[in-house]
């Protein structure tokens, strides 16, 4: 029982926190929150509950931008007190003014992306940190906001390419690599505190190390160069350690790739690939200012099925992109007829302010943008059913995700959360055995249509 006289222990200050966008800001707000909770401060669940509120925002496409902004208003009328951070904090409008501050001029303070330490001014000025931080209750791998059992490793922050239609690097800067060390040990950290699944991301993940010239770091004593090949392969070793899988997410075509596709047959790394072409046509790519052509591209895709007959290969495609004629579109539908991809998203061109795509001659009319974007999803659903209809009768791995009555839903090696299929799993008929999340089981798959499987566990 306490001491009545003694003085009631201070509430710690509550942030409330909204986080948009993809993977990458993800992991921002991952960072923002373990500084947060080193440092004493407790997260809000609601508006009400908390002192100040950030909005980490998403500000590559329109319908991102106006979300974004949306999230911030319905903030500022809930609560008052906001920072904002994320990609569009870096955006300024036509007239070089700060585009959320002249929509939401009560915001207290704006920064960019991957602004950790600026978060921390800010919020130090508008809510002052506690005294006594209970640094002994933060977990060594952070504060996350995925489920336990799968986590996102950002390995890079930025990019060195000068897409025409994109702004990531005008918001999120040039590669800069972080030290192979560091990530080693937030993996390591994460497997201890029993994820499954790491899925690594950056904007360019074949590009690691390139800014460092490959620099050589240490890892358990031992010598390890900051090179994608590397990493992967020490991430696959530590991941068997734990009985985990190594996802691999934004992996540009370069030649040492092809390093990485012997580890996915050997099991070392889930035999998954997340490429995105964006196109097929050359002279398409030359107006996008990518570095590969749709005829290599066909040649890599052959070579690697062949080195690793059950890799997943994963892209993105833009269809009505500024230029784009009928013909070099039909290109693009022959190319994916030959080269079959697993899974497949495809968006219409969508203008974005400051990407240089927009000052591109013959602009694509939206209403054929959106034609073209739906007759690709269209063939796709065709290939998609055709490859998940071949795994019916196999049995495969499967991590659970989500539990019920009637059993649970799932994902193989080829199903990335979030973007790719499910499986539906019936449970084991012994009553004894349950299924849980974070469970590996083996699944005898009895159905497929166009995205999803189904199957009953063994």
């Amino acid at each position: 029982m306490s001491n009545p006289s003694s003085p009631a222990t201070p509430a710690l200050p509550k942030v409330g926190f909204v986080s948009l966008g993809c993977p990458k800001a993800l992991v921002d707000s991952e960072q923002i929150l373990t500084q947060l909770r080193a440092e004493g401060y407790d997260t809000a669940k609601s508006y009400d509950g908390a002192d100040l509120v950030i909005v980490n925002t998403c500000g590559f496409i329109d319908a991102a931008v106006q979300e974004s902004l949306d999230a911030i208003g319905e903030a500022l009328n809930e609560n008052g007190k906001v920072i904002v951070t994320g990609c569009l904090g870096a955006k300024k409008d036509a007239d070089g003014d700060d585009i959320i501050q002249k929509i939401h001029p009560k915001v207290l303070e704006v920064t960019g992306p991957h602004a950790v330490g600026e978060v921390m001014q800010a919020v130090h000025k508008h809510l002052p940190k506690p005294h006594e931080p209970f640094i002994d209750l933060l977990p060594p791998q952070g504060v996350k906001l995925t489920p336990k059992h799968f986590a996102y490793l950002k390995i890079s922050e930025g990019c060195n390419h000068r897409c025409s239609f994109c702004i990531i690097p005008s918001m999120r800067g040039d590669l800069v690599s972080r030290p192979i060390a560091d990530v080693m040990l937030e993996a390591e950290n994460l497997f201890k505190a029993g994820v499954k699944e790491l899925l690594v991301i950056s904007q360019d993940t074949s590009a690691y190390g390139v800014d460092v010239k490959f620099r050589t770091g240490f890892w358990n004593g031992k010598p390890i160069k900051t090179h994608m090949t590397q990493l992967e392969g020490a991430l696959g070793e530590l991941a068997k350690q734990y009985g985990a899988w190594v996802r691999l997410h934004y992996v540009y075509p370069y030649p040492h790739v092809d390093q990485i596709i012997p580890m996915m047959a050997e099991g070392l790394v889930l035999p998954y690939l997340d490429v995105p072409l964006q196109h097929a046509h050359p002279d398409v790519l030359k107006r996008m200012k990518r570095p590969a052509s749709g005829e290599k591209n066909i040649e890599r895709i052959q070579a690697w099925r062949a080195m690793c007959p059950d890799i997943t290969i994963r892209s993105t495609f833009i269809a009505g992109f500024p230029g784009e004629t009928e013909a070099e579109f039909e290109y693009l539908l022959d190319f994916l007829k030959e080269a079959e991809i697993d899974r497949l998203g495809c968006f219409s061109y969508s203008p974005v302010e400051g990407a240089t795509a927009n000052e591109i001659a013959n602009p694509v009319p939206e209403e054929v943008r959106e034609e073209r974007r739906a007759r690709v999803m269209q063939l796709q659903e065709e290939i998609s059913k055709k490859r998940l209809q071949a795994k019916v009768g196999k049995t495969l791995r499967v991590l659970i995700d989500d539990v019920d009555r009637n059993g649970g839903t799932g994902r193989t090696y080829s199903d990335a959360p979030e973007i790719d299929g499910v499986v539906y799993v019936k449970p084991p008929f012994e009553p004894h055995r349950k299924l849980a999340v974070g469970q590996f089981v083996d699944v005898r798959i009895t159905a497929a249509d166009a995205h999803d499987l189904w199957g009953a566990a063994e």
